[in-house]
């Protein structure tokens, strides 16, 4: 590890937004549990030491390990550092006993998921390997957020593998890595072209008018409660898994079209509201060539669709479909959308009321029983075990839908535990389940 050199650059508009609420220094809501976790089983014999060199490839492969945002006054500037070696924390696992190796790899994940890894630390990766025996292990990734997404956490667990391979000698193919700082520039010249002209006008006309759909919360925020971020985990079965996916083929959508209208529908019965402007986590990655690169690269798009003329849940898919078209055919960074619809964050400002955001899980990436030269790798997807603590979200509560290939939907609701009980979030699952199966299994039945 011999580059010595640093770079300053400009700022990503994801960083600029992290700024708005981040001094850097462990403060505020992107603190030093604002991390990704990324885990996979591991089988074979891992030669530790090679791991170590490994991950240093890996933080000389991505510049954005190494970079923080530096702070001069008004200027902000992202700086890429020289590499520097990630810690490596190596466990030995218990027999389970009564315990499949399953859950206890699970619960060796969660014990990562509740740890903290401050944003000046660098470089931003952290690993973790727990060892059942000398041929079945856990290898767990953590990057903090304001470095990574999820998307970059899957194509650096792909990296990793790959890097490992060739230090054993394993004669495996690696293109040269896109970087964030390519990004960045993209970004900045996309966002001075007539099409970016055309979305922010569109975004200007779309959200006139409207407000992200406040959830009344449990606590106000005012109450001082100690902030806390909770998962609840949970299963959506195969049978409806497959009659969504079934559902979105004959009605020209996706997946995450029907779920979205789900949840639409979910939302409606919530709060009353005809006009669902619901906040959706997007991967940020416009074109192919950003499918390799990690960074801070997702979005938070409103996606707002009217409901009120639909009466059945064809209806109301064929709405959100149509919005959902739209709203990726415009789709710039959430802080020029946000500038063209100054009230859209308003409702859930309030203090008793906050924003549930949804998220559908679609990598292309996934490591599912893969060879890399001397090692087999299966990403750790099926989590059904809840914990009181996890990886942060900033504000509300965060709905993700990872569509798991074997048919099933694994589901996962992150709530701030200061506004938000337990039992209100499960009870949120149990009725989205309910929607969700209900509109699959008879779309023209009445709302």
């Amino acid at each position: 590890m011999t580059d010595d050199r640093e770079t300053e650059l400009p700022l990503s508009y994801n960083q600029e937004f992290l700024c708005l609420f981040d001094q850097g220094n462990d403060a505020g809501p992107f603190g030093p549990r604002y991390n990704i976790v990324h885990a996979s089983r591991v089988y074979g014999g891992i030669d530790v030491e090679t791991l170590r060199l490994a991950l240093d490839d890996l933080v000389v492969r991505h510049e954005v390990l190494r970079t923080t945002v530096v702070r001069d006054g008004e200027v902000k500037r992202q700086r890429i550092h020289a590499p520097s070696s990630p810690t490596l924390i190596v466990r030995d696992l218990a027999d389970p006993g009564a315990e499949s190796r399953d859950v206890a790899a699970e619960r060796f994940v969660i014990d990562i998921d509740a740890s903290g890894h401050s944003v000046t630390t660098l470089p931003h990766l952290h690993a973790y390997l727990g060892r059942f025996d000398d041929q079945e292990a856990v290898l767990a990734l953590v990057v903090h957020h304001t470095a990574t997404d999820g998307w970059s956490m899957q194509v650096l667990m792909r990296d990793l593998a790959v890097c490992y391979a060739r230090r054993r000698g394993h004669e495996v193919a690696q293109e040269p890595a896109s970087q964030y700082r390519e990004f960045t520039t993209w970004q900045a010249e996309n966002l001075a072209d007539e099409f970016a002209d055309e979305a922010r006008e569109y975004w200007q006309d779309k959200l006139d008018g409207a407000g992200v759909l406040a959830v009344p919360t449990d606590h106000p925020r005012s109450a001082g409660l100690p902030k806390n971020t909770a998962i609840h985990r949970f299963l959506i079965p195969a049978e409806v898994g497959a009659a969504a996916v079934e559902l979105s083929r004959a009605q020209r959508s996706s997946p995450f079209m029907v779920l979205l209208a789900a949840f639409n529908v979910l939302m409606r019965e919530l709060t009353g509201a005809e006009d669902a402007v619901v906040p959706v986590i997007t991967s940020g990655r416009p074109h192919d060539e950003f499918n390799d690169t990690v960074g801070p690269i997702f979005n938070f798009v409103p996606f707002r669709t009217d409901l009120s003329g639909a009466t059945t849940f064809r209806e109301v898919l064929a709405a959100t479909r149509a919005t959902c078209i739209e709203a990726y055919s415009y789709e710039i960074p959430f802080l020029q959308i946000a500038e063209q619809a100054p009230a859209l964050m308003g409702p859930v400002m309030q203090d008793t009321a906050a924003a549930v955001a949804i998220q559908v899980v679609q990598f292309p990436t996934v490591l599912d029983r893969e060879k890399v030269g001397d090692l087999e790798y299966t990403e750790i997807r099926r989590r059904l075990v809840s914990q009181p603590s996890g990886e942060d979200i900033p504000d509300g509560a965060l709905f993700t839908l990872d569509i798991d290939p074997a048919g099933e939907f694994v589901g996962r609701l992150g709530f701030n535990t200061n506004i938000y009980d337990e039992a209100t979030m499960v009870d949120l699952v149990a009725r989205f389940e309910r929607v969700l199966r209900r509109a699959v299994t008879e779309p023209d039945a009445p709302l």
